[in-house]
């Protein structure tokens, strides 16, 4: 699908889409407990609908929609593969949640997910005595529980999804777990689980971000959720209102610990006017100067703050590529190939992505599939006096299935 974008002003109200990273740990959380959880405002992305199908195959009950779903926790022997679609967290998490059941469970996915290495599942798995296997380092994964528990070492540089995993599935091992972590990134997503853990009733010992220790088995208790917004949603529409106009984002929790809460930091850092406000955000346009960011453990913000950078005056550098590599994209060398196309000129110098601030010209781009790179040409093209046509701008529903429609209600 094509998606035509061109320049305007923007102004008024749009409430944040729900956060899809919340709602699949929600799903995975009521979907192990015992009894009847109520999940509000889970939202209808592609990843949550990912999650539900998931849970539904492990004879989890769901009821209900978007806005109310229903919970009847319970995990059972699956009979057939677990299709997790493209998400990369759901793969990440329910391979060791599959893995506390006894039996041989095969987990697959599509799209881009197929390209994503895998290994480091299967290795951290291993450790906790579960057979799995994978095809060369790729999906299917094959897992065989049950897990056993001990102390286990992960590589925290790689992925913070797959230490979310383990420790989701860690109270229901067979035994007490210590996950020792070295060098942890995307430190507020692991914190973010460890505190929804908490919330399902399971005590989670958290010791410098490098040492987990979890007492099993436990068990999680079913309880009443409401989901935030999503803070790497309404990033985009943030960096929206600074560089054409005036947006103000509802639905935000400005004391959460999601990690792309960081967005107000460099929205401030660059000159616009950012209004904190009790339940959202006001960002209006102000003369616009390049910043410096460390995006290590935010690395979803890379997207929107290229967009940004693109209309700041001068050179803004952006810390963190290498968290880039294994997205749904190489983000960093997409960001590179389609704002070239805008007119504006990025570089990569080890783990530093510099880019030039500029004026973004009319040019036919390609998301790759990847929903945040359709979203940040999107968006930079709403201060450019020009037109962008976006290819495959479908990919949107993986985290923002209403974001062009939400785009065009405050475009003037």
């Amino acid at each position: 699908m094509k998606r035509f974008v061109r320049s305007s002003a923007v102004s008024g109200t749009i409430q944040a889409p729900a956060s899809k990273s919340l709602a699949q740990r929600a799903i995975a959380l009521a979907s192990m407990a015992e009894g009847r959880s109520e999940i509000l405002n889970a939202g209808n992305s592609d990843d949550c609908q990912a999650a539900i199908r998931v849970c539904r195959d492990l004879g989890v009950t769901i009821d209900g929609d978007a806005n109310h779903l229903i919970i009847d926790g319970g995990l059972k022997l699956p009979e057939k593969p677990l299709n997790c679609g493209e998400s990369g967290l759901s793969i990440r998490m329910f391979s060791p949640i599959a893995s506390t059941l006894s039996g041989e469970i095969t987990l697959v996915g599509e799209g881009s997910l197929k390209n994503r290495p895998m290994q480091i599942i299967t290795d951290a798995l291993g450790q906790f005595g579960v057979e799995c296997s994978t095809a060369n380092g790729f999906l299917p994964i094959k897992v065989k529980g049950p897990m056993k528990g001990g102390h286990i070492s992960v590589d925290g540089s790689l992925s913070s999804q797959v230490l979310t995993g383990l420790l989701m599935a860690s109270p229901m091992a067979s035994s007490d777990v210590t996950i020792l972590v070295d060098d942890l990134k995307s430190i507020p997503y692991v914190q973010l689980t460890v505190d929804m853990m908490r919330k399902f009733g399971v005590d989670v010992e958290n010791i410098n971000n490098s040492e987990f220790r979890i007492k099993a088995p436990q068990k999680y208790k079913s309880c009443k959720f409401n989901v935030e917004g999503d803070w790497s949603g309404a990033a985009f529409l943030l960096v929206a209102g600074a560089i054409a106009g005036e947006v103000e984002v509802t639905n935000l929790n400005p004391r959460s610990i999601q990690a792309d809460r960081a967005i107000i930091n460099a929205l401030m850092w660059c000159g616009a006017y950012v209004s904190i406000r009790e339940n959202s955000i006001l960002v209006k346009k102000e003369s616009l100067t390049g910043f410096d960011f460390d995006a290590t453990h935010c690395p979803d913000l890379f997207p929107p703050l290229v967009a940004l950078a693109s209309h700041c005056v001068g050179e803004s550098k952006i810390l963190g590529v290498s968290r880039l590599k294994v997205k749904e994209s190489d983000r960093a060398a997409t960001l590179m190939a389609e704002f070239t196309k805008l007119g504006i000129n990025i570089k990569v110098q080890d783990d530093l992505m510099i880019i030039q601030g500029g004026k973004p010209k009319s040019a036919k781009v390609q998301s790759h599939g990847d929903h945040r790179i359709a979203m940040a040409c999107a968006v930079a093209a709403l201060n450019g006096n020009c037109e962008v046509e976006i290819d495959c701008a479908e990919a949107v529903s993986k985290s923002y299935p209403g974001f062009f429609e939400d785009l065009e209600k405050i475009s003037k």
